[in-house]
């Protein structure tokens, strides 16, 4: 069966994995670009991105390091995502009729199908590049079915949001997480892992490398 990974999850040093007051100006919470830069400039990033990515980036030069490494396995043997309405939108409630199509322009990094979940129903949206967002109201076990299904014998990826993550750790769905833990503290905002046990669920530490911007670490069950 295929696995359900989260792949290049940034958090604080304190935990946490988006900062406080998020919003269209600030996606990830104030502060909270300070737990991407390892990501920033890599090799796998800046082709994933593409112009997207340019802003971002400023001058840093390209890499292809121990960051870049953990960052393209996380597009190895993909078939298919599942991500909360906040990794796709910025609105909430009932979805507004202006035309926002995701937070990364009409060619999205995905190139496979991505399962939004939401509790507002709405057509699917077909893109350039492969991606199809498919929005999911039943819940996280038909989102992950229906991904699944779509992916065949390949692995799932579960992005963000905290609580998108949250919901499938604590259901024990997730085989597989990838932590880039970054040397910055945020002080408030989403928690990832507050009051889950994640050694009653089944986790170990399988893999760490440090590196100057992130400690990757990887938890297994």
């Amino acid at each position: 069966m295929s696995k359900l990974r989260v792949n290049a999850f940034g958090i604080s040093i304190d935990g946490y994995g988006a900062g406080p007051d998020q919003s269209p100006d600030h996606p990830m919470g104030v502060g909270g670009m300070a737990l991407h830069q390892w990501v920033l400039g890599t090799r796998t990033f800046r082709k994933m991105a593409g112009d997207f990515a340019a802003p971002l980036i400023g001058d840093r030069p390209s890499r292809e390091d121990v960051d870049d490494e953990f960052a393209a396995r996380g597009f190895d043997n993909l078939g298919a995502w599942i991500m909360g309405r906040n990794m796709f939108a910025p609105s909430r409630g009932a979805w507004p009729d202006d035309g926002w199509e995701g937070w990364w322009g009409k060619n999205p990094p995905y190139h496979v199908p991505v399962f939004v979940l939401t509790h507002h129903a709405r057509e699917s949206l077909t893109m350039e590049g492969g991606t199809t967002f498919h929005f999911v109201t039943d819940g996280i076990h038909a989102a992950l079915e229906r991904a699944r299904d779509a992916a065949g014998a390949k692995d799932v990826r579960l992005g963000g949001g905290v609580a998108t993550v949250r919901q499938y750790i604590l259901a024990g769905l997730v085989d597989e997480v990838h932590l880039a833990v970054a040397p910055a503290l945020l002080g408030r905002g989403e928690h990832l892992f507050a009051e889950i046990d994640l050694v009653g669920l089944g986790y170990r530490c399988t893999e760490r490398a440090c590196t100057e911007l992130a400690t990757h670490v990887v938890l297994t069950k």
